[in-house]
């Protein structure tokens, strides 16, 4: 179905929810002000909908092949993928000294969402590319940066990140891959590594591989871990892709949903590789490929929950069925009340998703802008709420459009149970959204909460300058804002981290309601009796209250968790 781009959700949202202004208003973005942003967002939108959104079924039903050792993507593909790096989409955000367009990650957040929207699968290979070039330009060497970031950026190469192994899923410290010294400046990488998005494709010129290694004298666990720059083909004197290393795609995985996104299984066989930052240091230098990759997840959840939403409300606008109860209706399910109440459910949801993650966004870029730690602190706190929040939106969302398609929804041919399959692992890969909650709680904690409680006196001090104008919907935001720092202060005070954890995931959910319903408050101020203060109310009233029993949650304790043993569990 034809995809339509939120452009002007994006303008709004920046205008008048999450203070973009600020970003243009730093000297690094000064540039980046109203009419660029418009722009920007018009083109990226065309290119979602007339290129992308064409290829979001295909990649489905014909999924990439891996045909003796030869990697085929998806019909259609290969042009996406070009359209995408002609312009300049990839290096959006990248550094102008090395092909980057050096505009802010809010900005890049947007295209992402649109992009997620359009055709997840493909999305994914430019995030990755966007990744490692964060990456290389905070932890590479000079003569990394100058071989590899501009042709990232451009798209003749693409990116990868290597972590997880059969034996090493979160507990990435686990891991089994070694590195050798060549004596030469480089590294001889060994080891097998699985679940690897876009580990090739066949239509870049090289493929770039980021692949966590122990060195000889590593220690076990995550602190005697390197990071090492694995290409397809080394570069030869030219910079251009020569001899193939060693290193080979050994199957593709057989995925619930992401078809057209190759997952592979990678194998290096004494592969020649670059340290990447210092030794024994690279889950420092792949975290800051990881916490903006988590924001970019939590952007492809928001995505996907937009594109089924726009899929399942062009149905309800078609579809008859029984009589309508509203006279002068459509005459379509649209009417009903509870499809009514499952698509406003859809709309509000994606907007307090968007608007965590762009306020999130903001927060990283004027930390980039200014180096000020309170944006620094105020980002660490945000992304995992915008990741595990917006990726359970995303799911949340898509299953609902499925039920608003009824029957039909189950049938693979109407598009709608696509969604659901593809965006169901956003909530699995850069970090679960239980690590998420428990970083949360334990890591972003750490403080004592004072961040939280400074995010808390921003939001009842807006809900104090909005009394007079909507009693009605500021005071429910202002007393569920108290009972949100009165969790955090149970949970910070509680000295057990178990305690927390067990707790974390509710108490997540439970902040992105107070954040969801601040920002849709923002949002209903600037739209005073219009369709977005009507949008205020539902969420306001049906959906927010969910706090009040998810922090009942949070503060429960570990207790009642392991009052069953493993055997009751068995039994």
């Amino acid at each position: 179905m034809p995809y339509r781009a939120p452009v002007k959700d994006y303008e709004f949202i920046f205008s008048h929810v999450v203070g973009y202004d600020q970003v243009p208003g730093t000297e690094r973005f000064e540039e980046a002000d109203g009419d660029v942003v418009s722009a920007i967002l018009l083109e990226a939108g065309k290119l979602c909908e007339e290129v992308m959104a064409p290829l979001q079924r295909n990649g489905d039903l014909h999924p990439a092949v891996l045909e003796n050792g030869v990697l085929r993507t998806s019909p259609g593909y290969v042009d996406g993928w070009n359209a995408i790096a002609e312009g300049g989409w990839i290096g959006i955000n990248g550094d102008p000294e090395y092909g980057g367009m050096g505009l802010p990650l809010s900005l890049a957040s947007c295209v992402n969402d649109m992009m997620s929207a359009s055709c997840l699968s493909l999305q994914l290979a430019p995030l990755m590319s966007q990744g490692q070039i964060e990456a290389l330009e905070h932890h590479a060497s000079d003569a990394i940066k100058e071989l590899y970031i501009p042709k990232l950026a451009s798209g003749e190469w693409a990116g990868t990140m290597n972590l997880t192994e059969p034996q090493a899923g979160s507990d990435v410290g686990a891991l089994r891959s070694r590195a050798e010294p060549n004596g030469d400046g480089t590294h001889a990488v060994s080891g097998q590594k699985i679940f690897i998005s876009w580990g090739d494709n066949d239509f870049t010129e090289n493929v770039c591989h980021l692949v966590l290694a122990r060195l000889p004298d590593g220690r076990a666990g995550t602190k005697g871990i390197s990071l090492f720059l694995v290409p397809k083909r080394l570069p030869d004197e030219n910079g251009k892709p020569g001899v193939a290393n060693s290193l080979k795609v050994v199957s593709l995985e057989h995925k619930m949903g992401l078809h057209g996104s190759p997952t592979c299984v990678m194998e290096y066989d004494n592969a020649t590789g670059w340290l990447i930052g210092e030794e024994h240091d690279g889950m420092a230098a792949m975290f800051t490929m990881m916490n903006n990759a988590r924001l970019g997840v939590g952007c492809q959840g928001i995505g996907a929950a937009e594109g089924a939403y726009q899929h399942a409300l062009a149905f309800a606008l078609e579809r008859r069925q029984g009589r309508t109860p509203v006279g002068e209706g459509t005459g379509t399910i649209v009417d009903h009340a509870d499809v009514r109440r499952m698509l406003t459910t859809m709309k509000a949801e994606i907007f307090a998703a968007r608007s965590i993650a762009l306020a999130c966004a903001v927060a990283i870029d004027m930390q980039t802008a200014t180096g000020d730690a309170g944006w620094k602190a105020r980002a660490a706190l945000l992304t995992p709420i915008a990741k595990a929040f917006g990726t359970d939106v995303g799911l949340d969302v898509a299953q609902m459009g499925v039920q608003v398609h009824g029957g039909m929804g189950f049938i693979e041919e109407t598009g709608a149970a696509q969604y659901v399959r593809d965006v169901r692992v956003t909530s699995i890969y850069e970090g679960t959204n239980g690590i998420q909650a428990m970083d949360l709680v334990g890591r972003k904690m750490m403080d004592g909460g004072e961040e939280a409680a400074r995010l808390l006196d921003e939001i009842e001090e807006g809900t104090e300058a909005a009394r007079s104008a909507l009693p009605d919907l500021a005071a429910p935001v202002w007393e569920a804002s108290e009972s949100l720092r009165e969790a955090t202060e149970w949970l910070t005070g509680e000295e057990d981290m178990n305690q927390r954890f067990a707790g974390a995931v509710p108490y997540l959910r439970a902040f992105a309601r107070v954040l969801g319903a601040y920002y849709h408050l923002s949002a209903a101020m600037a739209d005073k009796g219009g369709p977005r203060e009507a949008l205020a109310r539902f969420y306001i009233g049906r959906l927010l209250p969910e706090h009040t029993g998810l922090l009942v949650q949070a503060q429960q304790g570990a207790d009642d968790v392991y009052a069953l043993s493993a055997d009751d569990l068995a039994a």
